[in-house]
């Protein structure tokens, strides 16, 4: 069964633990793209001179890695490194020079999908290894069989210029639906602050410490492409590395605002409770001050001495009424006109 590959973002496991390997293969005139074959087709299909492209989905078949490893002479740590989680980073070998980062997928339910992908560059190839089956380069796979923009035309470091920049690009898609969501969290924090609303706010504030982990190695790490001290990128292409590092520096002062926001989010948020507090407590105790004389008046009526005036009138319990509302009025004018309520 093929491979489907779309223009959007999917992220699914691979069905069945199947490990999917997708060759694409291409220079300046030729174009060649076969999915889901054997590892051992793959590599015999190798083509020097061109640009082989080999996409890995799926990392729990060990040996296919290990093939994979034989054939290109990866380091042992290094297939490790791939294998298991790690910030991101950049390492140069005498032969190849390795790449690792986190691939965003969406954010649902204040929850980032994401996962971890390699990438392998050496001479006319680019390993990638994904976790997951589905990624966001499905346009980009199309663009290079119809031979659109200068893709074509470039080596295998351009490729993985190409395919980190699309990474990039879509932090920008999922920092801004955290914007999106500070701003409907703030809006619910004004209406009705309750305790629902500072659970988003702290779901918010971890997805925002996992990106500042995830954003600010990768900065690191492309700083060390840019500089190209290894000599595996040609230097015309060491300047779009640098202008990928722009956009992360960007992204991270967009992460540090996001993250400023949340805190100040959180500070109206428990201002806002304590602010509904003291209104409730400020009409209970009027409430009660206002029952207080009340309370003292029919404490006095109700001891039952026989010698008490009042209680033998006729007009003792509408002059104990009248009074009592007379100083229920006077009250609430008097807070009124302190402007306590």
């Amino acid at each position: 069964m093929a491979k489907q590959k779309t223009t959007g973002i999917e992220a699914k496991p691979p069905s069945d633990n199947h490990v999917i390997l997708e060759l694409i293969q291409y220079d300046d005139k030729d174009y060649g793209m076969q999915a889901d074959v054997p590892v051992d087709e793959i590599l015999a299909q190798f083509k020097p001179g061109h640009v082989n492209w080999i996409n890995v989905d799926g990392l729990h078949d060990k040996e296919i890695i290990q093939k994979l490893g034989d054939h290109f002479c990866l380091h042992a740590l290094l297939i490790d490194d791939i294998t298991s989680d790690h910030q991101p980073k950049a390492e140069e070998f005498e032969d190849y020079l390795f790449f690792t980062m986190k691939m965003l997928h969406s954010i649902k339910d204040f929850t980032i999908d994401y996962e971890q992908i390699s990438f392998v560059l050496g001479k006319d190839y680019l390993l990638s290894f994904q976790e997951k089956e589905g990624d966001s380069f499905g346009a980009f796979r199309e663009r290079i069989k119809q031979s659109s923009g200068k893709i074509r035309g470039k080596k295998a470091d351009y490729l993985l210029y190409r395919l980190i920049d699309i990474i990039v690009d879509n932090y920008y898609t999922v920092l801004d639906n955290i914007g999106e969501q500070i701003e409907d969290v703030e809006e619910d924090v004004y209406k009705n602050p309750s305790v629902r609303e500072f659970q988003k706010i702290q779901r918010i504030k971890k997805e925002l410490i996992y990106l500042r982990k995830a954003l600010y190695p990768l900065r690191d790490a492309l700083s060390k492409l840019a500089k190209d001290e290894g000599g595996h990128i040609h230097q015309h292409t060491v300047r779009y590395f640098g202008d990928v590092y722009d956009h992360v520096v960007h992204l991270i002062d967009s992460l540090d605002t996001y993250k400023d926001l949340t805190s100040s989010l959180m500070d109206i948020h428990i201002n806002t409770m304590n602010t509904r507090m003291n209104e409730v407590m400020k009409v209970l105790t009027v409430i009660s001050t206002i029952f207080m004389p009340l309370t003292f008046i029919v404490g006095i009526y109700g001891m039952n001495f026989d010698e008490m005036p009042e209680l033998h009138s006729p007009w003792g319990y509408p002059a104990v009424l009248i009074s009592m509302g007379a100083i229920v009025i006077g009250m609430i004018s008097y807070f009124k006109y302190k402007k306590w309520f």
